[in-house]
């Protein structure tokens, strides 16, 4: 049993008679998890949070990456996000099963396949030096089924630009702020939204930032109600996030 949806189709079998106690017990009894060795793969995890396990690529070998990918796709998994994998591993990766990479990001989707574009998320950047970041968050939100819009370089340096774009901003269900610097978009934004702000910080910025420290401390300390933070260029955090936010049941 692989997701939510399994479980409920063998509950009505046996809600309809068509499935015993028995049976149904003993499918839910399968291995949660496969032991490869290197790796153990979680299979239940969509059952628990309604997306496959997230592969963290960096530290691993491809062939690493490639084995855990193959064993999930094996058990059906769709649209497996891997994270922080370089443009070697990713063609190691694609010769052997099927991925979308994205350079930028970093990012990869394993077995792709119809990705539904619920709501209105929005990730916005200070700068066009933040984009990488917040790409991997643009990108986790969209594999998990969420509707992205991207609004990048609209920092507080040419406020102008992020006020041309209040419409995109008002419609939001979550709002992604991703800066480097002093990291003010994040409250700027805070202050104009009506949802919820997920500031990601990143390490862009000169000798005083301290590789993102800066941005950090910033917006830990938003006056702007309704803003969280993630860790400095946690993009992928920010985007899984978002998703859960945007996906809420009563707001979709």
């Amino acid at each position: 049993m692989d997701n939510k949806q399994d479980i409920l189709a063998l509950l009505r079998q046996v809600a309809g008679g068509t499935a015993t106690p028995e049976q149904a017990l003993a499918r839910l009894k399968q291995e949660p998890f496969q032991d490869l060795g290197y790796a153990k793969v979680d299979y239940h995890r969509s059952i628990r949070q309604g997306a496959a396990e997230v592969v963290y690529g960096a530290g691993k070998t491809p062939e690493q990456i490639t084995g855990i990918l193959r064993a999930m796709g094996e058990r059906g998994c769709k649209n497996i996000l891997v994270t922080r994998i370089e443009p070697n591993t990713a063609d190691y990766i694609s010769a052997q099963l099927s991925i979308e990479y994205h350079k930028i990001a970093r990012i990869g989707v394993a077995y792709p396949g119809e990705r539904p574009r619920r709501g209105s998320i929005v990730v916005a950047t200070g700068g066009t030096s933040d984009i990488p970041v917040a790409e991997e968050a643009a990108l986790t939100a969209e594999a998990l089924g969420n509707q992205v819009t991207r609004l990048y370089d609209v920092g507080v340096a040419g406020l102008h630009r992020l006020l041309s774009n209040l419409e995109p901003i008002m419609s939001a269900r979550c709002i992604v702020a991703v800066a480097g610097m002093e990291g003010a978009l994040a409250s700027v934004i805070g202050g104009l939204a009506d949802c919820p702000v997920i500031a990601v910080p990143t390490s862009v910025g000169y000798g005083a930032s301290f590789g993102g420290l800066s941005a950090l401390l910033a917006m830990l300390n938003s006056c702007a109600s309704g803003c969280s933070v993630v860790n400095i260029d946690n993009g992928f955090g920010a985007g899984y996030l978002a998703s859960r936010i945007n996906q809420m049941e009563g707001i979709v």
